[in-house]
């Protein structure tokens, strides 16, 4: 399983959203630092609308979604995340 797959996995398992994004942006990332080129799958940019988001500062949903995705975090070198109800 890819990794963006494996993300949209884990993100619908732990918000059930209303909208979920994962975006791969390596390829605009190739040749700068975390990137070593290959398969990609370095850069995600993340959309999430979520129910789950309400009430939650800021932060919290950040720490949210980190938890919910668990051991990628490590394996990849950024993270975007745009996170709403």
């Amino acid at each position: 399983m890819s990794i963006s797959d494996d993300m949209k996995s884990r993100l619908t398992d732990a918000f059930s959203p209303t909208r979920l994004e994962v975006v791969d942006d390596s390829a605009s990332h190739a040749g700068h630092s975390g990137n070593p080129g290959g398969d990609g799958e370095t850069h995600f940019n993340v959309l999430i609308r979520s129910a789950a988001f309400d009430g939650l500062s800021r932060v919290a949903r950040h720490r949210a979604v980190h938890k919910a995705l668990g051991d990628i975090v490590p394996r990849i070198h950024a993270l975007a995340l745009d996170l709403d109800v």
